[in-house]
């Protein structure tokens, strides 16, 4: 069983336990203030935009920042020019939260993305019930029929939707589902690997009216560049941000990278 199997076995109790829950979250999420404009924000200037990530461990490295404190963090992101702030809410294989979701969204003004496993619409509901401005939808766990389903109803809550391809196929399909914000993840989430070249060689298959991010990898400042150079609009970055001995440095190096426009 791969890596993201798993974690899909383990999501899906994760719903089941969830669902009781269901009316609760929705009068929560019908209670929440309008959501902050996460394409709009990645599309904002001539710099590539900069989605500064969240997450105190990962299954490819480990625990990264078991004592990264949220509000902390998040409001050095926000303050220090990333555009839109990702968070890993899943608590098994990420060490997340919904809680680090809701403070996040309180203590910055950036738009806000829910990234875990959605598998179930509930999970939608409670993405914005705890202030998701967004949430990542990954194409190899959905087929195309609840990929277009769980599209309109994140667009019926509100919630603007990254949709995570790994490859070429998968760029397609995001594309044919409708996908207006489209993430390239230079990870397999089968094996964990990663390929650092992989969205630079792909992203000319993503129309430019449609938001395209560079996920995984991204190290330094200068892969942040060559992203540009390729003419992604945005990076999403975690490990590098949150290893970082000065997180507001390393996040403006980041953000102040040049973007040129994709054919």
């Amino acid at each position: 069983m791969s890596v993201l199997e798993q974690i899909l076995t383990a999501k899906a109790e994760e719903v089941e336990r969830l669902k009781p829950r269901g009316a609760e979250l929705r009068r929560l999420a019908a209670g929440q203030l309008p959501a902050r404009p996460f394409a709009a924000a990645l599309r904002a200037g001539n710099h590539v935009a900069l989605i500064a990530e969240f997450k105190r461990r990962s299954p490819s490295a480990g625990w990264i920042r078991p004592d990264g404190l949220v509000a902390e963090i998040t409001t050095a992101y926000s303050e220090a020019g990333a555009r839109a702030i990702s968070v890993l809410t899943d608590m098994q294989y990420f060490g997340g939260t919904v809680s680090d979701l809701e403070t996040t969204r309180a203590k910055t003004s950036v738009p806000v993305l829910r990234k875990d496993f959605i598998i179930d619409e509930l999970q939608l509901v409670e993405s914005r019930a705890y202030g998701a401005d967004a949430v990542l939808l990954i194409v190899r766990a959905l087929d195309d029929s609840m990929l277009q389903d769980f599209l309109h109803a994140a667009r019926n809550l509100g919630l603007a939707a990254l949709v995570e391809a790994h490859d070429a196929a998968e760029v397609e399909r995001a594309l044919a589902a409708g996908a207006d914000i489209v993430g390239i993840n230079n990870r397999d989430l089968a094996s964990f690997r990663v390929d650092r070249d992989l969205a630079k060689n792909i992203a000319r298959m993503v129309p430019p009216d449609v938001v395209l991010v560079g996920e995984s990898g991204v190290r330094s400042a200068e892969d942040v560049a060559q992203l540009g150079a390729a003419g992604i609009d945005a990076a999403l970055v975690g490990e590098a941000l949150m290893r970082a001995a000065d997180v507001a440095a390393t996040v403006r190096a980041f953000a102040t990278q040049p973007r040129r426009a994709r054919a």
